[in-house]
């Protein structure tokens, strides 16, 4: 399986020590969806499982900024980058160019570009990416949707620029 990942996550530590992480690993993992589309025609459906027994924080704010709860999220947001047999990358609510990004814990979870700059930007890999090893959070895997992932990633550039604009144009939790 491909893994979700957060771009400079840090790690949390002693959560496995917490009476709350214990808690979280009884209780089922939250899915949340994303519908895609490209240069205005829908590509189709993603899904992923959020490992909260495993980072419960990131997993939450992934999920909240999925179903927008907080009054802001992903819903009408881009993949601003996408790089062929790599990843792509999206949750730039805020600027849409890759420096932006909000989160619903201010400064603790997701995406950062140093200490206290925690955002909501995410990768999703389309290959085995063992470099990043110790580096990002994996905290979700795409339990459907790999195809819409590949046909995103047709669309991408060695330099990380899309072809056409690439929407989220709806997203939330599955309850099942």
């Amino acid at each position: 399986m491909v893994g979700v990942c957060f771009l400079r996550t840090t790690t949390f530590f002693n959560i496995a020590r917490s009476t709350s992480f214990r808690t979280l690993t009884t209780m089922v993992n939250p899915k949340c969806f994303f519908e895609v589309a490209a240069g205005g025609k829908h590509l189709g459906r993603i899904e992923f499982e959020l490992r909260a027994d495993v980072v419960p924080l990131t997993a939450e704010n992934f999920k909240a900024l999925c179903s927008g709860e907080k009054g802001y999220g992903y819903k009408g947001s881009k993949f601003h980058r996408v790089i062929p047999q790599f990843m792509l990358q999206g949750g730039d609510f805020t600027k849409g160019d890759g420096t932006g990004g909000k989160s619903i814990y201010g400064t603790l979870s997701m995406a950062n570009s140093g200490a206290n700059t925690n955002g909501s930007q995410f990768f999703i890999c389309t290959v085995k990416t063992s470099w990043l090893d110790g580096k990002h959070v994996v905290f979700g895997t795409v339990s459907k949707g790999m195809d819409v992932v590949y046909e995103i990633e047709k669309l991408g550039s060695s330099n990380g620029q899309p072809s056409k604009d690439i929407v989220i144009v709806d997203c939330g939790q599955i309850n099942e």
